[in-house]
């Protein structure tokens, strides 16, 4: 795998060039292929968390690049398609390969490729099934279902059963009435990057910023996966770190997220939690975030935290005299 520079951004669906993670692809078999990235040590709004670990959403926004690419580049899927998303997951196995050095991270991806529900060439229907590794060391896995459809097809799924008026004014005025809770308290640094609101009665809310650079990177007429994930993601930290027995270091191991429908951008999302039953591993923090716009379920997001064991601190490192050069690093 080349970690040398990122690909096109258009083979991608981002506008900015930043924001590719994607730098190069192999293919291996007929459905398997090799994708590689690199992560950013630090980024706006996907940055390590206090311990030093990347986002874990890098994981879902790698798999999302590497899906795209491979449909525009190897599976034949036209540039001019729109791709919507159905669901999503990854597991992590091994955090501490998440641990930001002093280099970018090199992640490869071992992807397997599925045709799903392929009706090509107005609809095309895959999944992507991936292994994580980073620098070699495999860490994850993770994956994403997809379907790409022409435009023609695109608007009738879109809009199917909804007239296109405009919507009430007091469905407009509800996206105005929840207060955004601080960065700190969702587990961001800026407080551009909350995206978590809370109304009067308690309701939470999924608070859209059209203009925020990352999660809007490029016009849309829906909220895209990643930011409504993003919003389950912040209530759930909000959450887990305020329980009372919360450790002080816990980390999102896990995520299920299904979106069975569009959410529209002009009518408030509404999001609520539900702690699920303990398994067997009892440290583990189970939570299920449902997201619903009118009487629709939009995304149901199913996600673990657990705390993160540290590794046991390195001894003492000696030098002996010669070991090291009198050169100069330059």
């Amino acid at each position: 795998m080349k970690f040398l520079r990122p690909v096109s951004r258009q083979l991608v669906h981002r506008a900015a060039v930043a924001e590719v993670f994607i730098t190069d692809a192999l293919q291996v078999s007929e459905d398997r292929f090799l994708v590689g990235a690199q992560w950013p040590r630090d980024h706006a709004l996907y940055h390590p968390d206090a311990q030093g670990l990347s986002d874990p959403l890098l994981l879902t926004e790698t798999v999302r690049q590497a899906l795209v690419y491979l449909a525009h580049e190897y599976c034949g899927v036209p540039l001019g398609h729109r791709f919507v998303g159905s669901d999503t997951y990854f597991e992590i196995t091994d955090h501490e390969a998440f641990v930001v050095g002093d280099t970018p991270l090199h992640v490869t991806l071992d992807v397997r490729w599925s045709w799903v529900a392929n009706r090509p060439p107005r609809r095309f229907g895959m999944r992507v099934d991936a292994v994580v590794s980073v620098a070699g060391r495999v860490c994850a896995r993770a994956g994403l279902s997809v379907c790409a459809v022409d435009e023609r097809l695109y608007r009738r799924l879109r809009w199917q059963g909804k007239s296109g008026q405009a919507r009430d004014e007091a469905a407009r005025a509800g996206l105005c009435a929840a207060t955004c809770l601080p960065a700190a308290d969702v587990g961001r640094l800026r407080a551009k990057d909350s995206v978590l609101g809370r109304t009067e009665t308690g309701e939470w809310r999924l608070l859209v910023d059209l203009h925020h650079a990352v999660l809007f990177d490029h016009p849309g007429d829906h909220i895209p996966l990643m930011v409504t994930l993003e919003g389950a993601r912040q209530l759930g930290h909000h959450l887990v770190h305020r329980r009372h027995d919360a450790p002080a270091g816990v980390v999102l191991r896990a995520v299920r997220m299904d979106c069975p429908a569009f959410a529209d951008l002009d009518e408030p999302v509404r999001l609520s939690a539900e702690l699920q039953p303990p398994t067997a591993a009892s440290d583990v923090t189970r939570l299920r975030i449902t997201a619903v716009q009118r009487e629709d379920t939009v995304a149901t997001v199913a996600m673990e935290w657990l705390p993160r064991v540290l590794p046991p601190a390195p001894g003492e490192v000696a030098f002996a005299r010669g070991t090291v050069g009198s050169g100069a690093a330059v």
